[in-house]
């Protein structure tokens, strides 16, 4: 079982990320900006950050990027979400340091397939 960090602004986006996490058997902890859940990728080191790139103030890229260059933060493996489907956007994602990226709306098994490919990364590292 993984703790995993969802960084979210929408409520309904968020119900549904909690509920795909805790459906694969793992714990949750949320975060509705980038700044807070900077806050608590540093201060709980999740297994995993489920990371909105569309967020109020800080976008999920500038956050994702901000994770990897910090010592403390830099071996959790960041899923980007998002409604955005193109391929620069995927490059973005890839370029800010995401090891994964998800289109909305979310698939059950696309996020479980994530976090099952993820999680045992970060427990061998």
């Amino acid at each position: 079982m993984g703790k995993i960090l969802i960084i979210e602004d929408n409520a309904i986006n968020m119900r549904l990320a909690k509920l795909l996490v805790r459906g694969a058997g793992h714990t949750s902890m949320e975060a509705v900006d980038a700044e807070s859940g900077l806050l608590l990728a540093r201060s709980e080191l999740p297994d995993v950050i489920l990371m909105d790139v569309q967020l109020p103030g800080m976008d999920g890229f500038a956050a994702t990027a901000l994770l990897k260059h910090d010592p403390v933060t830099a071996f959790i493996p960041v899923i980007a979400l998002t409604a955005m489907a193109t391929a620069r956007d995927e490059a973005r994602a890839r370029d800010a340091g995401c090891d994964a990226y998800i289109t909305k709306p979310l698939k059950v098994q696309e996020v479980h397939d994530a976090l099952n490919w993820l999680i045992p990364r970060t427990a061998t590292d």
